[in-house]
């Protein structure tokens, strides 16, 4: 899969991320495979939330252009889809199980 281009992430990306990682359970490495994002990133990030400096990541980096924002939020999103859907293939499963 073909990363984001080097660039500034919005502090709401970057922080609806480190919240995948903190409160979804999801892995670093999962999440960051999801979103398209180098784990090491990503793994700066969540340092940097648990010491409270995620305000301060990404000051020094270039703005991203309107098609990268919107690639990288359609990626979001769907990462968001595919783990909607994969919990309800286990629940379909585990209700069918049940019913026999």
């Amino acid at each position: 899969m073909k990363k984001i281009p080097y660039g500034k992430y919005t502090k709401e990306f970057r922080l609806e991320t480190v919240k995948l990682v903190t409160d979804g359970g999801l892995s670093i490495p999962e999440a960051s495979r999801r979103l398209s994002l180098a784990p090491s990133t990503l793994t700066n990030w969540v340092k940097a939330y648990k010491a409270g400096k995620l305000e301060e990541v990404g000051k020094n980096y270039r703005q991203l252009n309107d098609k990268e924002m919107e690639l990288m939020l359609l990626k979001r999103e769907l990462a968001e889809v595919k783990m909607e859907r994969d919990i309800l293939k286990k629940a379909t499963a585990y209700f069918a199980k049940g019913s026999l």
